[in-house]
């Protein structure tokens, strides 16, 4: 099998790394040799997060260059837009429609990027979904990252028992049953 490679990017607080955490697991039960590099750009303070998950028979390297992502999980609109030169062409963007301004924005220097999803749905096989709103739905805001690892899982051909088997061992017990209400939400979106 030729090494697939996944870009997961979010703000800081979004929870991408516990989304890598569990894709990563997963793909280890699944007999793949997984790379996993995680980038922190000023996450403390809302800035960019990004995840190279990479996987196949045989992986040599963590990181993703330019042009070689398969799939962008996105946790916010406007780092889907700042990741789209690092998807193949004709690669998948799976989007929370999500906007958390940026500092620039915040302080009034600058406005949110308008257009930003038809810009994607030119450039990528585009899925955008509203997962703040699935999180909500499922019981906690915070799942949303949960609700993406949901919709990711059901562009894979890996069995829904698998993922969710990986998360009961990843979330801690006390938020088990919201994060697979968030999970089956975000599978069946």
């Amino acid at each position: 099998m030729e090494t697939r490679s996944i870009m997961i990017v979010g703000v800081g607080g979004q929870g991408t790394l516990l989304a890598s955490r569990i894709l990563g697991n997963v793909l280890l039960r699944q007999g793949f040799d997984v790379k996993v590099s995680e980038v922190h750009g000023m996450s403390q303070r809302g800035g960019s997060v990004v995840t190279y998950v990479r996987y196949g028979e045989k992986v040599c390297a963590p990181i993703v260059d330019k042009g070689g992502a398969d799939t962008v999980l996105a946790f916010e609109l406007l780092e889907a837009k700042r990741a789209l030169p690092y998807l193949k062409p004709g690669g998948r963007m799976l989007v929370n429609t999500q906007q958390i301004d940026p500092m620039p924005v915040i302080m009034g220097n600058a406005a949110y990027p308008a257009g930003i999803t038809d810009e994607l749905k030119e450039k990528s096989e585009l899925t955008a979904v509203d997962a703040l709103s699935l999180a909500r739905q499922a019981g906690n805001q915070k799942a949303v990252n949960v609700v993406l690892i949901g919709l990711l899982a059901k562009t894979t051909d890996i069995p829904f028992d698998v993922w969710t088997d990986v998360l009961a061992e990843t979330v801690p017990a006390k938020f088990l049953e919201v994060n697979k209400q968030a999970f089956s939400l975000g599978y069946h979106a």
